[in-house]
């Protein structure tokens, strides 16, 4: 398995229209993982998504604990998001020309 992480020049859209500077005097910016384990299922083509599919012990992320938040993670997020987050792409009419992106409308459970 392998995790890649990409950095872009944001200036636009994730600095609220350019309010936000970027300070690019302490580029290179260097993302790292630390104490990072993955638990996942193993992929081994198609079949895989059958096999990762099956509510077993081995298969955690398929029980109902993961299915969703409880509601205090859910109060957690949205305080979280209240105060962090800056930029909402499902929110940005102009960006996407008033097409909300599909998963923008996905249910959230």
């Amino acid at each position: 398995m392998r995790i890649y992480s990409s950095l872009w020049n944001a200036d636009e859209w994730a600095t609220r229209g350019g309010r936000d500077k970027i300070d690019w005097t302490n580029a290179p910016f260097i993302a790292t993982y630390r104490n990072f384990r993955p638990r996942a299922c193993y992929w081994n083509g198609p079949l895989s998504i059958g096999q990762c599919a099956i509510p077993t012990k081995s298969n955690w992320w398929n029980s109902p604990l993961y299915n969703k938040l409880s509601a205090p993670k859910v109060d957690q997020m949205n305080s979280i998001r209240s105060k962090y987050m800056i930029y909402d792409y499902c929110k940005d009419t102009k960006r996407f020309k008033g097409v909300t992106p599909t998963e923008c409308s996905l249910p959230q459970n």
